[in-house]
C-alpha cells in the first residue's frame, strides 16, 4: 500500500505548481486525505485536507485563497493547486490518508494511517 506525491519543483515567487498524490495497493476512495509540509529546520505542519466525500476541506490560514485541494473523479487521487507561491512555501510536501477526520480537523499530523514520500517544492525570491 503506497501513496506517492509528485509535482514538486523549482518555481519563482508568484508562480504556480500542482501537486498530485496517487495511491496504489488499495483504494483510498473512502479515506480522508491531506497535505503536510516540512521546511528545513522546522516541524512538519498541516497544509490542507479534504474529506473522503470531497465535500469538506480545511486549510492552513497562510495558504487560504492561494492553495486549492481536490480529489480525482475516482477519489483515489488527490491534488494541491498552489498559486501565488511565496519563498516561505518552500518545503518537502507529503500526502497522507486517514479513515477519520479528527486529526485533519485539528490540523495535526498525529495518527495518520498512511503517508507518502514527499516531493520538494522550492520557491525562489
Amino acid at each position: 500500500v503506497q501513496l506517492q506525491a509528485s509535482g514538486g519543483g523549482l518555481v519563482q515567487a508568484g508562480g504556480s505548481l500542482r501537486l498530485s498524490c496517487g495511491a496504489s495497493g488499495r483504494t483510498f476512495s473512502n479515506y480522508n486525505m491531506g497535505w503536510f509540509r516540512q521546511a528545513p529546520g522546522k516541524e512538519r505542519e498541516f497544509v490542507a485536507a479534504i474529506s473522503w466525500t470531497g465535500v469538506t476541506t480545511s486549510y492552513l490560514d497562510s495558504v487560504k485563497g492561494r492553495f486549492t485541494i481536490s480529489r480525482g473523479n475516482a477519489k483515489n487521487t488527490m491534488y494541491l493547486q498552489m498559486n501565488s507561491l511565496k519563498p516561505e512555501d518552500t518545503a518537502v510536501y507529503y500526502c497522507a490518508a486517514d479513515d477519520t477526520w479528527g486529526s485533519f480537523s485539528r490540523q495535526e499530523d498525529y495518527g495518520m494511517d498512511y503517508w507518502g514520500e514527499g516531493t520538494l517544492v522550492t520557491v525562489s525570491s
